[in-house]
């Protein structure tokens, strides 16, 4: 029996994941954080710095992490030590602490931003009514790993969520 000339099978071309490294991803490690924190600190980038840091306090998955908005980690005029986000994935509620650290860098990056409760706390350039998109993430990740010498193959956003789990 034959192939259909329909059939998606028969037909001659590259595995969608042909010369891709699959797999999960390396978590960072102590040396790695703090490379990435001292290039984004000398290039002036106040905002990946949040990004990067409640990355990797939170533990969140990509599509979590550019969901907050400011009212999950503000709790007046000042950041909360510990914020609750309900996933995307699961539907689940997922509470996380807030180290000191991270509430600097937050705290910094909320100042220069501004915006209400209800705004996000990492908005689209695009358009400042929407969040920054995952993509938009991976691709600063991307840009962060290469920065401090490391192949962008073998890290990740999930990388970032994986981080502090390997750790303790």
């Amino acid at each position: 029996m034959g192939h259909s000339q329909f059939d998606d099978a028969s037909r001659e071309r590259a595995a969608w994941n042909a010369g891709k490294k699959v797999g999960t991803k390396r978590p960072l490690t102590q040396k790695q954080i703090w490379a990435v924190r001292f290039f984004l600190d000398r290039e002036r980038r106040i905002r990946d710095r949040a990004l990067f840091d409640l990355a990797i306090d939170s533990k969140l998955r990509g599509c979590d992490l550019v969901k907050i908005r400011i009212g999950d980690v503000v709790a007046g005029t000042e950041i909360r030590t510990r914020a609750i986000v309900v996933q995307q994935k699961t539907g689940r509620p997922v509470q996380f602490e807030i180290t000191s650290d991270v509430r600097a860098s937050l705290l910094a990056w909320l100042e220069r931003r501004g915006g209400t409760v209800e705004d996000f706390a990492f908005p689209s350039r695009v358009g400042h009514a929407h969040h920054m998109s995952t993509r938009q993430y991976a691709r600063l990740v991307d840009e962060w790993v290469t920065a401090i010498g490391l192949r962008a193959e073998e890290y990740g956003t999930h990388s970032l969520r994986r981080t502090k789990a390997s750790m303790i």
